[in-house]
């Protein structure tokens, strides 16, 4: 059964936070236009032994809608942010899937004190990216798109099929969606999802570049462990195998522990949620 939760406001925006379980902190934010209930399958192996905290990100879930442009640096002090308000001041493990990959290590360069380690969940990697042209036009056209759609009723007519469509592309063997119903319709009917959603994807250049200057500025602490967790479906096509020496090299660049999951999409979570589980558990807390 899924728990409902609680809020939390971080500069001004109602946060939907779900925290469960006992032990050092772990936080879990997961990729764009997903929500907290993606983590399902992972928290019952983690709670045993960790709090667990899944949270939203502004437009995400149940989240209020997103007020500002998503920054690498923003989504790091949002991390920081809800574990104050939570009254959790103990280093925590970030775990982030996809492009909350990003967010994860950017909260551990900006607040090395506050990491206990960092997992990263088939994370988006972007070696070589730079900063788009006129972000201010590129908002502009991506809010007034969001409100478009809106207006043409699409979230509520497709927001549902379009999430379990997308599920089932991103899961080994195109598995279902296992998120329940009534939630799926309860978030991705609503516009303010669809304009999260834009607007994260809008961002992910200039977040993906910031990310690279913070890398050159703020050094990952050298006992800090960082886990790459990369998902492989077992078809060895090329585009399968060059995300998986994209992820090698990332490890590379963050001097982390490598690991290919077999069996696994994108949404490794759902696919390989043990693997996910045991990554966080190998790591030793920082108490």
């Amino acid at each position: 059964m899924t728990i409902m939760g609680e809020f939390v406001r971080i500069a001004g925006v109602p946060h939907h936070v779900v925290v469960e379980g006992s032990g050092p902190v772990c936080v879990l934010s997961a990729g764009l236009a997903m929500s907290w209930y993606d983590w399902e399958p992972v928290v019952p192996l983690l709670t045993p032994h960790r709090t667990v905290v899944r949270f939203d990100r502004p437009g995400h879930g149940f989240s209020g809608p997103a007020r500002a442009v998503p920054t690498a640096a923003g989504e790091a002090h949002r991390i920081g942010s809800l574990l104050d308000a939570l009254g959790l001041r103990t280093p925590a493990a970030v775990v982030g899937h996809s492009i909350a990959g990003f967010h994860a290590e950017a909260f551990a360069r900006l607040h090395p004190e506050r990491a206990a380690g960092v997992v990263l969940v088939d994370s988006s990697a972007e070696p070589h990216a730079q900063a788009p042209a006129a972000p201010a036009v590129r908002t502009g056209a991506t809010r007034a798109l969001g409100s478009a759609l809106a207006a043409a009723g699409l979230p509520a007519l497709l927001g549902p099929a379009v999430r379990r469509a997308a599920v089932r592309a991103s899961r080994a063997r195109h598995a279902h969606d296992p998120a329940p119903t009534p939630l799926v319709r309860r978030t991705y009917r609503t516009a303010r999802v669809l304009r999260g959603a834009l607007l994260e994807n809008d961002s992910y250049r200039a977040v993906a570049a910031e990310l690279l200057a913070l890398r050159t500025t703020h050094p990952l602490p050298a006992s800090l462990p960082v886990t790459v967790l990369a998902a492989y479906d077992g078809r060895p096509t090329l585009p399968a195998l060059h995300w998986l020496e994209r992820q090698r090299d990332l490890a590379d660049t963050l001097a982390a522990r490598f690991e290919a999951v077999p069996g696994a999409g994108h949404l490794l979570m759902l696919d390989r949620p043990e693997r996910v589980a045991e990554a966080v558990l190998c790591q030793t807390p920082v108490l």
